[in-house]
């Protein structure tokens, strides 16, 4: 049990730390029985533990005379682990410089990292406030150029190699579904279902250009093949048909998108309205924001969707700064499929710090809007779903892979081959961490002139081969809700119970995992909850090969 002291103000940042690192905890209380103390304010309590973890960016008493508090960012090493530190941090000025520290943040400084004693107990001591840092991530987030770092993952996978380090035991109920190693969350952004619905605009002169110039031109440099140049041309010469009506419209292509993946469920997130842009953050409309098509005039093609197993909900326009305008656009998709339409995704990832607030009361159940457009990556620095700090209920479901951050001039830019090496790295750390990798594939992708169908077939087969669980966005929220759901309670006696919460069918259940030194004594048995009793005589911990059993209990 790791007992936590910190100020008022971090509470709320450290109950939902607690729910990414879902291990039993609570709060310090003076007087009761503390075995692992996390603490983030300088004046360390007299009490038994047996390991004490100190996080603080000030000077303390404990600290001597080299120390230093700086402002920015720079970068923490240490035992393997990287992390990026965002808000402040100690400096050791008797330290040299960590090597290439400055590669993305432009500090060398040395993060004082120290092992010592107290009161004959082990401390560790870090010179950064890890409270700040998991607010900084959950709100403002990691700039684009940091977008490949899963920090707060890391900072959960440090903290849990300080305990075990230690020689002590520990439980935890992983971001993993029992029989998988993480969450393929597959999602698509409807935005152009139809070029009929363009004529004379900026699309369908982009269009152009890319299916003839573009196209030849990513021959060249071997972003597509002769084959795609020659269907990017097919289609432009068949344009003319399509707009007569006399040919099918090549970029209508839900059909598409059942077939390729396969009985895999996915998530297609809709504009309410045609020809509305909404307002951005300093109130201004921009006319190119403006969907061509109206929902209703797809009700047919989403209750397909729907009936093969796909998630229908809302690409929203003002849902993120109006509440009342959230209601209408969960109202203007609910009426045109069975299920009503729970979650969101805003329309160019519009996003402030009180949308949260307003989503929840617009009545959505979760939202998905955290991510980039410039680039791939974590944001929020997780790829779990969490719950924003302004938020009572909604949770968020990072986003992680787009398309266009991948092969837009404008961004990244890369060749398939170029993606396939930045796409990689993600997929191990879902390996590594768990959660849920989110990948936004736009409507048309699949269609002239993108033709982007290969890279997503492939990204689909590597996620399979990785022991991925397929989910709609919902599904991923509600697998995320049974894990928050589930609750600790110490044994009479010593140990710990596992409450977990009443069997959700749509999803796979709960995996416990138990950490323990060689030596460990352990009893299980499972009733009303999953009980376990760990002893630990201060030995080393010794990796052990897993034991699964069908529910989901591993040891």
């Amino acid at each position: 049990m790791i007992s936590v002291l910190a100020s008022t103000t971090d509470q709320p940042v450290a109950r939902e730390f607690f729910e990414l690192f879902k291990t039993p905890w609570r709060f310090y209380e003076p007087g009761s029985p503390v075995e692992i103390l996390l603490a983030t304010q300088g004046a360390i309590p007299d009490c038994e533990a047996k390991l004490v973890i100190l996080f603080s960016s000030q000077t303390l008493a404990l600290d001597g005379e080299t120390t230093e508090t700086k402002a920015g960012a720079a970068w923490f090493r240490q035992d393997g682990c990287e992390l990026p530190i965002y808000t402040q941090f100690l400096a050791d000025a008797a330290a040299p410089p960590a090597p290439d520290a400055a590669s993305a943040l432009g500090q060398k400084a040395q993060i004082v990292f120290r092992r010592s004693e107290s009161r004959g107990r082990p401390l560790i001591r870090i010179g950064f406030d890890l409270f700040a840092e998991i607010r900084h991530l959950l709100t403002t987030g990691q700039p684009p150029e940091n977008g490949a770092a899963p920090t707060l993952d890391r900072h959960i996978a440090f903290l849990r190699q300080l305990i075990l380090g230690q020689g002590l035991p520990l439980l935890e109920i992983p971001p993993r579904p029992a029989g998988h190693e993480f969450i393929a969350c597959l999602t698509h952004d409807v935005d152009h279902p139809g070029i009929r619905n363009h004529r004379f605009d900026h699309t369908m002169f982009g269009f152009l250009y890319r299916a003839t110039a573009g196209s030849l031109l990513d021959v060249c440099t071997q972003r597509k093949s002769l084959g795609q140049f020659g269907q990017n041309l097919s289609a432009v010469l068949r344009l003319p048909l399509v707009h007569l009506g006399l040919a099918r419209d090549f970029w209508l292509q839900f059909e598409q998108y059942t077939a390729l993946e396969a009985g895999r469920p996915s998530t297609f997130y809709v504009i309410p309205k045609k020809g509305e842009p909404g307002l951005d953050a300093r109130g201004r409309r921009m006319p190119r924001r403006a969907a061509s098509y109206d929902a209703a005039d797809l009700r047919d093609m989403l209750q397909q969707l729907e009936s093969a197993g796909k998630e229908v909900t809302v690409h929203g326009l003002d849902a993120w700064r109006d509440s009342a305008a959230g209601q209408d656009e969960r109202r203007r998709i609910g009426c045109l499929v069975k299920n009503p339409a729970s979650g969101v995704r805003m329309h160019w990832l519009y996003f402030d710090a009180d949308s949260p607030r307003k989503l929840e009361a617009a009545g959505f159940d979760y939202d998905s809007t955290m991510g980039y457009n410039s680039t791939v990556g974590y944001r929020a620095g997780t790829a779990q779903v969490f719950k924003p700090l302004a938020a009572g209920r909604l949770l968020e479901l990072p986003m992680h892979i787009m398309d266009t951050a991948l092969f837009y001039p404008s961004y990244l830019h890369l060749t398939p081959r170029q993606a396939e090496d930045v796409v990689r790295p993600l997929l191990d750390h879902a390996v590594d961490f768990g959660g849920a990798l989110t990948v936004n594939w736009h409507d048309r992708s699949l269609a002239p002139e993108r033709l982007w169908g290969d890279f997503y077939r492939r990204l689909i087969w590597q996620m399979e081969q990785r022991k991925a669980w397929f989910a709609t966005a919902a599904q991923c929220v509600a697998w995320f809700r049974q894990r928050r759901a589930a609750a600790f309670e110490t044994l009479p006696g010593g140990g710990i119970t596992v409450k977990l919460p009443g069997p959700d069918t749509e999803v796979p259940p709960l995996r416990v995992r138990v950490y323990r030194p060689q030596t460990t004594v352990m009893d299980e048995t499972l009733h009303d909850g999953w009980q376990t009793r760990l002893t630990c005589t201060g030995a080393q911990p010794a990796p052990e090969p897993a034991r699964r059993t069908p529910l989901g209990v591993e040891c």
